[in-house]
């Protein structure tokens, strides 16, 4: 890869943050598993005047939910549950679940799902379960079941998901892809299916094998002057320091607060390094360093479009087990490679792994809302810019 082409990109971000667009992030880039760029950039805290660090962690919200995924892969593999599964297997309360349908003129009915959801409902969200602001967001908001963030919840997360089984989900199962609650539900599955609490499963059984040390859903004390934070886009266009408020705009309860809900959809924090260290795994079909997570065909599994034109939010991309997956280049009209895979996350992180350039990128900020930024599309186009000897296919003239 072209240096003077990355050093290209790094001058552009470290653009974003003396322009007030970024307050700062880090960006990783490896190529064949050797890094080519590691660069923090701007301020891991403005007001404090304390640069951004390499090792500076992030709140990675739904990023969290390629990790969920592939522990559900890992139980697979061993036998305690298969995709096909019913999810009320493991959690009974969804033995009988239902759907919101609109009325003309308006209100809803509720009628019954026409089939039980599965493990693969949950992994290619296309369960039906939102988060809480479909049609029957009158019961969610009673419920006090909306939205992401679970950091303040003051119960195990297992609690809220039984909770929700009773409430009306937003579509049949199998239908739509709906974005919402459905990695947390696996969550619930994953401590079932292994007897153990999801933070306990994780860390024992993929973020110590791959020495992640940073990755947890909640801070340790010791920590927490490396916790990047949080930063918002104002109506102006200003960027604005987020309160220090449980909620999914400010700086959360990820160091203080209950501790108590391990939100397998959106609730780990990690580091740039050890977050491209679990996608080179999942890269080199499931092992690191001689650690093997999964087997190459569960990540093959896992790295192919299961839900064929559901998927609504861009065009050539389709979605697997806990990734999207681009199919058309074409259609997508973005730089990249057919088969590239990864998923982003609330607070403005990134993450891909791209097979045919043996590629992992990994960009993480902490913006949120991050209205106007266009820093994910920048950051791929410097990377894929600075590629020199491409392994794809070459284009024909």
């Amino acid at each position: 890869m072209s240096g003077a082409a990355l050093d290209r990109l790094t001058r552009r971000l470290s653009q974003e943050v003396s322009e007030g667009r970024l307050p700062g992030g880090v960006l990783l880039v490896t190529r064949e598993g050797d890094v080519v760029l590691e660069h923090a950039f701007g301020w891991r805290d403005l007001e404090a005047d304390d640069l951004m660090r390499p090792d500076a962690i992030f709140r990675i919200a739904s990023m969290s939910k390629l990790v969920t995924s592939v522990a559900a892969l890992m139980l697979q593999e061993e036998g305690k549950l298969l995709l096909s599964d019913p999810v009320s297997k493991y959690i009974p309360e969804f033995a009988r679940t239902t759907v919101a349908v609109p009325r003309d003129g308006g209100g809803y009915d509720v009628v019954p799902t026409d089939r039980p959801i599965t493990i693969r409902d949950l992994l290619t969200h296309t369960s039906g379960v939102g988060y809480g602001y479909g049609v029957a967001r009158d019961r969610w908001e009673a419920a006090g079941i909306t939205g992401w963030y679970f950091a303040g919840r003051d119960e195990p997360i297992a609690g809220t998901v039984a909770r929700m089984a009773a409430l009306p989900f937003d579509a049949q199962p199998g239908t739509q892809f709906v974005y919402g609650y459905s990695t947390d539900i696996l969550g619930v599955v994953i401590e079932r299916a292994s007897g153990q609490p999801l933070d306990a499963f994780l860390r024992e059984r993929i973020f110590l094998p791959l020495r992640m040390p940073d990755t947890s859903f909640f801070l340790a004390p010791s920590k927490r002057d490396r916790l990047a934070t949080v930063y918002g886009i104002d109506e102006s266009g200003k960027l604005v320091r987020a309160p220090d408020a449980s909620t999914n705009l400010g700086q959360g309860d990820y160091v203080e607060g209950p501790r108590k809900s391990f939100s397998g959809g959106a609730g780990l924090l990690s580091t740039a390094r050890d977050y491209s260290r679990f996608m080179q795994m999942l890269l080199q079909g499931g092992s690191l360093d001689g650690v093997r997570i999964l087997s190459p065909k569960s990540v093959q599994l896992m790295t192919v479009n299961h839900i064929g034109n559901l998927y609504p939010w861009e065009d050539g991309v389709g979605f697997g087990l806990g990734v999207f997956v681009v199919t058309d280049l074409g259609e997508r009209g973005v730089l990249g490679s057919v088969g590239e895979f990864g998923w982003n996350g609330a607070y403005h992180t990134a993450a891909w792994a791209d097979p045919q350039e043996r590629l992992v990128v990994v960009y993480l900020t902490q913006v949120i809302p991050a209205t106007g930024l266009d820093d994910f599309r920048l950051v791929r186009a410097g990377v894929y810019g600075a590629i020199t000897d491409a392994y794809g296919p070459t284009p024909r003239p």
